[in-house]
């Protein structure tokens, strides 16, 4: 498969499951492609006999949501093995658990794509949908994907009204993207920081949207105190009230 697939794909896709379907099919980073496939042959102990997903992880939530959260990429034995964003590992453990706590998801854990857990005007996704090695995409490998993010934004842009991004690097491939989707994003670029808000214009005139910054939802992050449950909460509570949820 050559590395313009996205290119060639996601201005196709008709609508979100569309998208979805073309994307879990992408083999355009041979690196990503690599990695995420030897995870899943190779697994890990803790999940003897599971069938790892392997292949790229589209987002989740309703094709109607008000709300977006944007993450990093897929964890290795999280999101690639059981094929649905922040489901199966820690950070999603903290991040679902908050969604629920403030009234956005259906239950409070993520365990595998057929545990019933409903998004509640939300959807999560990735401006990465493979597991990379150690966590960290390459710029190419982010720049190679952003075209799947700018049509699932562009999709959206009915709906949604408020997006949070977990992190820097989600912050860094999130705004050149909403602006190829069609909102004004301001020069010099809004620096990232947790709690930052930024009200975004659309360029054709319609409904703007407002971006929330928040330190992400890693292990790291939320084991050292630097995000506590109730920062995490009152960054999606913000969100959720600017988005009308």
């Amino acid at each position: 498969m050559s590395t313009d697939y996205p290119e060639r794909q996601a201005p196709r896709a008709r609508d979100l499951a569309d998208l979805d379907e073309r994307l879990i099919r992408c083999r355009a980073c041979p690196r990503l492609v690599a990695w995420r496939e030897q995870t899943a042959r190779e697994g890990r102990k803790a999940y003897a006999g599971w069938d790892y997903w392997g292949r790229p992880v589209p987002g989740f939530g309703p094709a109607d949501a008000a709300m977006l959260i944007v993450g990093l990429a897929p964890a290795a034995h999280g999101g690639n093995r059981t094929g649905r964003m922040f489901t199966g590992d820690r950070s999603g453990d903290v991040l679902v658990a908050a969604l629920h706590d403030v009234g956005l998801a259906s239950r409070p854990t993520a365990t595998d794509r057929h545990d019933g857990l409903r998004l509640l005007g939300v959807r999560m996704t990735a401006p990465v949908h493979c597991a990379p090695p150690a966590n960290k995409p390459t710029p190419l490998e982010r720049d190679t994907c952003r075209t799947w993010l700018v049509r699932e934004l562009t999709l959206l842009r009915p709906t949604v009204r408020s997006l949070v991004v977990l992190g820097g690097f989600g912050w860094q491939a999130v705004l050149p993207a909403l602006a190829g989707a069609g909102w004004s994003v301001p020069r010099p670029r809004p620096a990232f920081g947790h709690g930052v808000r930024v009200a975004l214009p659309a360029a054709d005139g319609g409904p703007g949207l407002d971006l929330f910054g928040c330190y992400h939802v890693s292990p790291h992050n939320t084991f050292t105190g630097r995000l506590t449950p109730a920062m995490l909460r009152e960054v999606l509570s913000s969100a959720a009230r600017a988005a009308g949820l």
